[in-house]
C-alpha cells in the first residue's frame, strides 16, 4: 500500500504550535484513502542538509516522499538584511551569495531524494507573518530569491511543487509568524494528499499544486 513520508522542518512537524489541535501529519492521515499510510520524519528546526539524514531513516516501504525545507536556512541567513552596504549593487551581491549557497545545498538535497527512485514532491517557502509590516515586506522580498532557486531546481528535474506562498495566504494559516496553524496545516495536508494521489495515477507527470 502507498506510504507517504514527510521530510523537512516544522512546516510538517508543527505539533508543538497547534495547542493540542491536529498537526499536519494527523490531518494527512485522516484524508488519505483507506489503506494509505503517512509517516513524519520532518523535524522542527532542521535545515536542508538534515534531509539527507531523514532520508536514511525513511521506512523501507515508503512510496512517496514530500519535502518542505529551506525556511530555517533562510532564517540563518537573515542577518544579511541588517548589513550596511554602500549601494544597491552591493546589496544585490550579498543576496546573490546567499542564493548561491542555498542553490548548492538545495540541489544536492534534490539529487539525493531523486536518487531514491521514489515518487517525490517539494514545497516552496511561505511568506512569514511578522507583525511588523516592514519586516514582513522585506523578508518576503528576500525570500523570492530562494523560492526562485526552489522553483527552478525542482522543475528542471521534472518534479512536482506545492507553492506554500499561495496555499497559506491568510494570517489565520499561521500559529505564529513562521509555523502553520491547524487551518494552515489542513490546507497543506489537503494539497499533499491531492498531489500524491495524482502522482500515483500518473507517476511520470509533473504536478504543480497551489
Amino acid at each position: 500500500m502507498p506510504h507517504v513520508v514527510l521530510l523537512g522542518d516544522s512546516v510538517f512537524d508543527n505539533a508543538a504550535y497547534v495547542g493540542g489541535g491536529s498537526d499536519v501529519v494527523s490531518q494527512l492521515r485522516a484524508i488519505l484513502p483507506a489503506g494509505w499510510q503517512a509517516s513524519l520524519l520532518a523535524v522542527d528546526g532542521n535545515v536542508i542538509v538534515d534531509v539527507l539524514r531523514q532520508l536514511a531513516d525513511r521506512p523501507r516501504d515508503a512510496s512517496h516522499l514530500v519535502v518542505s525545507v529551506g525556511g530555517n536556512d533562510a532564517l540563518r541567513a537573515a542577518a544579511v538584511l541588517d548589513r550596511a552596504v554602500r549601494s544597491v549593487a552591493e546589496a544585490l551581491a550579498v543576496m546573490a551569495d546567499v542564493r548561491d549557497r542555498f542553490r548548492a545545498a538545495y540541489g544536492a538535497m534534490l539529487d539525493a531524494v531523486q536518487a531514491t527512485g521514489q515518487l517525490a514532491a517539494f514545497c516552496t517557502i511561505y511568506d512569514p507573518r511578522y507583525p511588523d509590516p516592514q519586516r514582513r515586506r522585506l523578508t518576503g522580498a528576500a525570500l523570492t530569491l530562494l523560492n526562485d532557486v526552489i522553483t527552478r531546481e525542482v522543475f528542471a528535474r521534472g518534479l512536482p511543487l506545492i507553492d506554500l506562498r499561495v496555499l497559506c495566504g491568510e494570517d489565520a494559516d499561521f500559529a505564529n509568524p513562521i509555523e502553520p496553524s491547524v487551518q494552515g496545516g489542513r490546507k497543506i495536508a489537503k494539497a499533499v494528499a491531492a498531489l500524491v494521489q495524482a502522482r500515483s495515477e500518473q507517476p511520470g507527470s509533473p504536478v504543480f499544486a497551489r
